[in-house]
């Protein structure tokens, strides 16, 4: 099982996702002679999992049922461990479009924090490029690479355990693009040009307040950095329900639909709004905002080295 290379059959030691509802999944790893607990009853690993295909809906021991679903980076985002706070595929869209990469692009990241950025820069530059990650914690520098080795992307990533401010992305002039999400990225920048190729490189920072991107504006123009601009993505989510309205009495209904040659008898006129009028409602579809919506996450500021 790899983020990167897709499967269809689910193996001994794979991570998948549980999915119960839209608003409800987790990851498992799968394990010979394991169980995993779920409200419609237990999943048996051995019998229920193992050699089954991704994408299989598996019957519990309550008589309920779940989807097993192949992880992605968009699926691990929502499940993932939060070691710190993440990015989500709102910024990391268009962070992937903006800094142009493709399969075979470099790409520098710090600080690498759950990994959520991650998963999907792997994604996006397999099977032939590299992603060089520094973490400035320790021990979240040892779990991302060992949540890189189980998920089979330990080849396309190298983690670094180092304070990047002062000791840089441990490589020179061959990033296509670096992306930073620390507290000082200002300190950072000229460390970020020094890893980016000679001319042409894409930078992206992230901070979630304007004063970080006033001091990291300043920090790109005295290093060269041109075409800088800061863009700011808020999402706002529809439900699509079924609204009932009253008809408002606007004369006699009767006399307009024998001018129209309405027949209410006619069976193919019993769904149409004119049949609802002696109800004096009348339903149809709306897409109603929600109550509550996610706000400001950070800034994005984009620079490109000349």
């Amino acid at each position: 099982m790899s983020f990167a290379e897709y499967r269809d059959t689910i193996k001994d030691g794979d991570t998948a996702i549980v999915f119960l509802g839209h608003e409800s999944m987790f990851p498992v790893k799968v394990q010979h002679g394991s169980v995993t607990q779920t409200k419609y009853g237990v999943i048996r690993h051995s019998t229920d999992l193992i050699g089954k295909k991704y994408g299989s809906k598996v019957t519990c021991s309550k008589g309920g049922w779940v989807f097993i679903l192949h992880p992605t980076p968009e699926l691990w985002t929502l499940n993932l461990p939060h070691r710190t706070q993440i990015l989500y595929s709102t910024d990391i869209s268009i962070i992937t479009m903006m800094l142009e990469l493709k399969p075979g692009s470099i790409v520098c990241e710090s600080g690498t924090g759950s990994g959520s950025l991650s998963h999907a820069l792997i994604r996006t530059v397999a099977p032939t490029g590299h992603l060089y990650t520094v973490e400035f914690h320790q021990q979240r520098a040892e779990k991302a690479r060992e949540e890189f080795r189980e998920h089979g992307v330990e080849h396309l990533v190298t983690v670094t355990n180092q304070d990047v401010c002062k000791n840089g992305f441990g490589v020179s002039n061959i990033a296509d693009a670096v992306f930073l999400d620390i507290p000082s990225p200002w300190e950072a920048i000229g460390h970020a040009k020094s890893a980016l190729k000679a001319e042409g490189g894409r930078i992206c920072s992230f901070s979630p307040c304007i004063e970080q991107v006033q001091r990291t504006c300043l920090a790109m123009e005295e290093c060269g950095f041109t075409e800088i601009n800061t863009l700011e993505i808020l999402l706002r989510v529809y439900n699509v329900r079924t609204i009932s309205l009253q008809i408002p009495d606007l004369g006699k209904a009767a006399e307009d639909n024998s001018s129209t040659g309405f027949d209410s008898s006619n069976p193919s006129n019993q769904g149409s709004p004119c049949a609802n009028l002696q109800q004096g409602t009348v339903q149809f579809k709306s897409g109603v905002p929600l109550r509550e919506m996610v706000g400001h996450t950070g800034y994005l500021t984009f620079a490109t080295k000349s």
